[in-house]
């Protein structure tokens, strides 16, 4: 009975969790109608921009809620409760959202652009802070947050499966249904907003003040000021190292939606029956992969630890992640063999390529996502720990912020030889972290008598 007990949340978190699928659906939505509602010709209710610059205004859209919460944090640690800027967060989402739908232009999408991060830069990093805040233990935060992924996912599940059709159902004589889907994104934020204000009274005093003030946000690190040690060095290589295959894995992983939304509406069937399949659904099919597959790769780590020579290191997960991704660009080589090299859009490949590419392609998130932050944490000299976390996001933020410009570089290529080199390039880096594991898991050997706290 009291093992039931302490596994039980209080209220207070599912009221935070929920908050979070809100938002998420929201963002995961549009991240989908930026590129859409760009690309679409006039007659359809878009702008008919050129697909390299839509990719590129999305990669922008993606790498401002990156940036913004790094930059933002400091508020709610210095001067404001999280409790209080998580509300007003995502009222700026609202009204960036909502002013997208209402005026619908290139110009307006910049303004949204703009009050979507700064709004996700008071949102994001403090509701999770804010959550941390909730539970005392090492062990309840880590299922606190594992949980809260979850609703993360459903999040995105929702919104994109919600948008595929509604941006169709919505459409009116004077106003395309991607912009009835803006003004959508921007209630469900503000719905998100009345939530979490209406759920105050379940967070007793947490998020009443700043973090410094007297709240945890994350452990304060005395900074000291000293050379490295030989083997302090070869840790901060093997980070920096990590990182520079992070920006790899995170600038291909986002391009993989561009090549979709650009390949599958003109090369694959999406038909089944009378009923299209809305390209949104891949966002769908990827965000139902993660709550599915995360119980199964947690048990399987678990599994795997109580071997004799322990779990997969780092650098085999993120070689496993990195073929995964590769194998998932031979998908659409596959698809584009079926339906004949160069074929005119008449000659279509069959769905099942797409929803394999989805497969390999959440396969490979979910085995190398949830490792960096733990492996920058254990492995970082004391005092950098702060700077090297800022290597980490900073490498996620380059790549948010890099792959539309690659994405339009490369569409002007071959398809056949761009996807080759592609998937050859990513295969040979993830079978390169395999075989060098050895020597690379040498750069964070303990020292004699050291132990990590995992």
């Amino acid at each position: 009975m009291d093992n039931q007990t302490n596994t039980r949340k209080p209220w207070s978190f599912y009221m935070c969790s929920l908050t979070f699928s809100f938002e998420r659906a929201a963002y995961y939505s549009s991240k989908w109608l930026v590129v859409a509602f760009l690309t679409a010709a006039l007659v359809n209710g878009g702008l008919g921009i050129d697909k390299g610059d839509a990719a590129v205004m999305q990669s922008y859209f993606v790498a401002a809620t990156y940036a913004a919460p790094v930059v933002m944090s400091f508020i709610a640690d210095r001067y404001i409760g999280a409790r209080y800027l998580i509300p007003v967060g995502l009222l700026l989402m609202a009204v960036g959202y909502a002013y997208q739908g209402y005026v619908g232009t290139k110009e307006s999408l910049w303004i949204m652009i703009s009050l979507v991060g700064v709004g996700t830069g008071f949102f994001k990093a403090n509701l999770s802070s804010l959550t941390g805040t909730l539970f005392k233990t090492s062990g309840e935060k880590d299922s606190a947050f594992s949980t809260q992924y979850s609703f993360v996912n459903i999040g995105s599940f929702v919104g994109t499966t919600a948008v595929g059709i509604l941006y169709v159902s919505l459409a009116t004589s004077e106003q395309s249904g991607y912009l009835q889907c803006f003004k959508l994104a921007g209630l469900l934020c503000l719905l998100g907003a009345v939530w979490f204000v209406i759920g105050y009274k379940s967070l007793g005093d947490a998020g009443k003040i700043p973090f410094k003030a007297g709240e945890e946000k994350v452990v304060e690190v005395k900074q000291e000021k000293r050379s490295l040690e030989p083997y302090e060095v070869r840790r901060v290589l093997s980070i920096l190292l990590i990182s520079i295959f992070s920006i790899i894995f995170w600038l291909f992983w986002y391009f993989t939606y561009l090549a979709v939304y650009d390949y599958a509406p003109k090369y694959v069937n999406f038909n089944i029956g009378s009923f299209e399949i809305p390209t949104a659904w891949f966002d769908s099919e990827n965000a139902l992969l993660c709550i599915a597959l995360g119980p199964i790769l947690g048990a399987l780590w678990l599994r795997l630890s109580k071997r004799p020579k322990g779990d997969l290191s780092l650098y085999k997960k993120l070689g496993i992640g990195l073929f995964l991704l590769g194998a998932s660009f031979l998908m659409l080589i596959g698809a584009e063999f079926q339906r004949g090299i160069g074929s005119p859009e008449t000659n279509k490949a069959s769905l099942m390529w797409i929803i394999m590419f989805g497969i390999l392609l959440s396969l490979g998130e979910m085995v190398f996502s949830p490792l960096g932050n733990a492996f920058v944490s254990k492995y970082s000299p004391k005092h950098l720990l702060s700077t090297m976390m800022s290597v980490w996001v900073a490498a996620t933020f380059f790549a948010t912020l890099c792959y539309g410009q690659v994405y339009k570089a490369i569409s002007q290529l071959d398809f056949m030889y761009a996807y080759s080199l592609i998937t050859v390039v990513l295969c040979l880096l993830g079978i390169l972290l395999f075989v060098f594991d050895k020597k690379l898991a040498s750069l964070v050997e303990l020292r004699e008598g050291e132990t990590l706290v995992e």
